[in-house]
């Protein structure tokens, strides 16, 4: 593919496997080809990395933590499991906004918590609404604490942030999908990796070894969710994209009240 930035013109020029298209410079078309061209090499150099939350480093993109939030402000779990730990940045703020909302908590679990992220994590003023579990998110001890930690009538929604591989993904989503209260989303991070398969700091197999191709086998299996769009509660854009790592990565239990 080729792309041809003529400013002086104001044309945006794609030649590729379907011949060669040309758009004004400050049309959506446009905009859509330069925004998926900034996720791609925003991920090839780290982009995500440069972000922290409450002190702690977050490694995500802007746009989705406003999205989460919007996902949690409309829905209002009681419990919102994520799997992956990493520094922590992810669970505190999750946690924040649940302080904001005055009510629910966080279960992070991680095959290793590294002890200094463990001791900032624990000694955040956010600790109060995080319970930590370590061990594979899949195995059946790890799944009976995580059910144990939940009560009768709780709301839950699911965050899956750990091994991005296809049949991780999919275990993950066997494991918790049910504990997912009807109304409420879970969100499948990185499937950007389908789109950036190929480049730099990418695996080789990475265009079917990916949590997209896991959403998809769980959806063909599992009529309780629909694939969603991402949750805009409010959106006077002129047709924006999204700048996202989570493509085909919200899935909304039926039933339950509509998303605000």
């Amino acid at each position: 593919m080729r792309i041809v930035i003529d400013t002086d013109a104001d044309m945006l020029t794609v030649d590729g496997d379907e011949g060669s298209r040309s758009f004004g410079l400050h049309s959506k078309e446009a905009f859509d080809v330069v925004s998926d061209w900034w996720v791609r090499l925003g991920w090839v150099r780290k982009y995500s990395y440069g972000f922290t939350w409450m002190g702690r480093p977050i490694i995500q993109m802007p746009e989705d933590m406003v999205r989460i939030q919007e996902a949690i402000f409309a829905t209002r779990p009681d419990v919102v499991i994520e799997t992956g730990v990493a520094h922590g940045g992810s669970l505190i703020y999750v946690a924040s906004l649940l302080e904001l909302l005055g009510n629910g908590r966080v279960i992070g679990l991680d095959i290793d918590i590294r002890p200094h992220n463990r001791t900032a994590i624990e000694q955040h003023v956010m600790a109060k609404r995080i319970t930590m579990i370590e061990g594979n998110s899949v195995s059946s001890s790890v799944v009976d604490q995580v059910r144990s930690l939940i009560q009768p009538g709780e709301s839950v929604m699911l965050i899956l942030d750990s091994d991005h591989s296809r049949d991780h993904v999919a275990r993950e989503l066997d494991a918790y999908a049910d504990l997912v209260t009807p109304g409420c989303y879970i969100l499948s991070q990185d499937g950007v990796m389908q789109l950036v398969a190929g480049m730099p700091r990418t695996g080789a197999d990475w265009v079917e070894n990916n949590p997209i191709t896991a959403v998809h086998a769980f959806l063909d299996r599992n009529d309780e969710f629909d694939l969603v769009s991402v949750p805009r509660l409010f959106d006077e854009t002129d047709g924006t994209p999204d700048c996202t790592h989570h493509p085909v990565g919200w899935l909304r239990r039926k039933g339950g009240a509509t998303a605000a």
